[in-house]
């Protein structure tokens, strides 16, 4: 039985909103022609009021904002909470505070709230599997206002939904909660900081086969998030990030997916992955089943299976999920399949292995001479090629050596030489140099120095993030350098450029030196 939702008018929500606002910035708001597309008025001390739209903002007046413009605004809304929120009854808006350092209130954004429906037909057939759903984006790509419509459709669907609501965003600032979300019940959280406690509340309590969160941002909550999962109830939340990448590097979420740690592999697993000794591996089930990124209002990305799709993170692969677009006639369609083939399961994988290793080419077995066995493994997983250890020179098809060692004439390889097994010399015991050199055996062909720089970046940011050892780079130009800063600061660590130019070069590591 469906059930019918009397939706409070937006143009009598969009006119409460107005109503809080002084006289003359009111007349300017309405004589805005685009007046139905703002998204927030911000009214900052000693500036003139802004309304801003999504690509744009204008000012409403030339007259600066007073102290006298912020406590008319202040005297019609609710009391403001510990987040410095408040709102409107009945409405959906939020009115933000900034104070200064005596606790007086300096700057007013007011964000307008609207209950979109018909905005999860784009994700129907997931959110009804009964997955677990994390939706990640950008501020103010509308992911709350998905999750409001996600409760009011399984609130409808005879689901039992509760919405832990941090600062009433989700069900307005009401004791009533507003239409928008249905049937389900809400939960009001007094203060932001035990937003966990309420979740654990909301289940022990109340029964819930639906719980949603909006803004998972602690450990604590992130801790609730999986209680909650491991309890059968299907959870759909928001996360901060804008991508699964981002998720899995962020330390304090990254237990929503399953977390990540350092794992030592003996001989044999190393040889049969094909990969380093020690690897980063997920150390537990994801809390969500699902992550939806939103790249806008109508296209979303979308990963169904997150252990498999994290699994294949930490070996390399690169996630191709599928995206979802809706198209200006209001049909979804799927303009990029999830390609399983980049992201192999891992137990399929190894029953893979197991069933056709005869069948496979033999890999090319690299015996290493004064070189780190660990690089090479290293640099035969970057480069995805077909190789694997020799525990003795003659069992190898292939030596690696450095030059150094070559000039000396050592007797052993000498005797190698004398075996016709061919020798590849580097110059310095990197993975860098190491990668170079399995390029010529594999005729992989060149790779330019920007490729090579970064790649040495990636390199210090794994073992920076493995051992919280600081690592210098290869001296670089300025405009690598940068581009090197900012992969260090993708996976939230520190980098600085030391030295003087031509040898001016980054330094990563992990914690703020002195």
């Amino acid at each position: 039985m469906a059930i019918r939702v009397h939706s409070i008018s937006p143009s009598w929500e969009l006119s409460q909103l107005l109503d809080i606002f002084p006289l003359t910035i009111r007349q300017a708001l309405v004589r805005l022609r685009n007046l139905e597309d703002i998204i927030e008025v911000v009214l900052d001390l000693g500036r003139p009021p802004e309304a801003r739209f999504e690509h744009d903002f204008i000012y409403l007046t030339d007259v600066p904002i007073g102290h006298e413009d912020i406590a008319h605004v202040c005297s019609r809304v609710s009391p403001f909470g510990a987040d410095n929120r408040a709102g409107i009854e009945q409405t959906l808006h939020r009115i933000s505070a900034i104070r200064n350092r005596t606790g007086k209130i300096v700057g007013l954004t007011c964000r307008v709230g609207r209950a979109v429906y018909g905005t999860i037909d784009i994700l129907l057939d997931v959110l009804r599997s009964g997955s677990s759903m994390c939706l990640l984006g950008k501020p103010g790509v509308g992911k709350t206002t998905m999750l409001r419509e996600c409760a009011r459709v399984l609130s409808e669907e005879r689901k039992r939904v509760v919405i832990v609501d941090s600062s009433n965003e989700i069900a307005g600032d009401s004791d009533i909660p507003h239409p928008g979300i249905g049937m389900a019940r809400r939960m009001q959280v007094a203060d932001p900081a035990l937003q966990h406690a309420v979740m654990i509340e909301a289940v022990e309590n109340h029964m819930p086969e639906v719980i949603v969160i909006d803004e998972i941002g602690t450990e604590a909550e992130a801790a609730a998030a999986r209680t909650i999962a491991e309890r059968g109830v299907t959870l759909i939340g928001t996360a901060h990030g804008q991508t699964l990448q981002n998720l899995l590097m962020n330390p304090t979420l990254s237990d929503l997916v399953g977390g990540v740690s350092a794992v030592t592999l003996s001989d044999e697993e190393a040889r049969r992955r094909g990969t380093r000794k020690t690897v980063l591996e997920r150390k537990a089930p994801p809390t969500f089943d699902v992550v939806i990124e939103i790249h806008d209002r109508d296209r979303l990305a979308i990963h169904k299976n997150v252990a498999d799709v994290i699994d294949a993170l930490l070996r390399g692969y690169q996630p191709q999920p599928e995206v979802r677009q809706r198209q200006p006639s209001g049909e979804v369609t799927v303009v990029q399949e999830a390609d399983t083939e980049s992201m192999p399961r891992l137990s399929e994988a190894y029953d893979h292995h197991d069933r056709d290793g005869e069948e496979r080419e033999r890999p090319l077995s690299i015996f290493p001479y004064g070189i780190s066995r660990n690089k090479i493994e290293r640099a035969i997983t970057n480069l995805r090629v077909n190789a694997a250890m020799a525990r003795n020179w003659d069992d190898a098809d292939v030596v690696l050596t450095l030059k150094t060692l070559e000039r000396k004439e050592q007797p052993k390889l000498k005797q190698i030489a004398s075996d016709n097994v061919p020798i590849y010399s580097i110059k310095t015991n990197t993975t860098t140099q190491i990668q170079a050199a399995l390029r010529d055996v594999f005729n992989l062909g060149s790779i330019d120095n920007e490729e090579i720089a970064l790649r040495e970046a990636e390199e210090a940011v794994y073992q920076v993030m493995l051992n919280n050892n600081a690592i210098e780079l290869s001296p670089q130009t300025s405009y690598i350098r940068r581009m090197q800063h900012q992969l260090a600061e993708r996976y939230r660590l520190q980098s600085r450029s030391t030295g003087l130019e031509p040898n001016r070069r980054v330094r990563i590591y992990k914690t703020t030196e002195t």
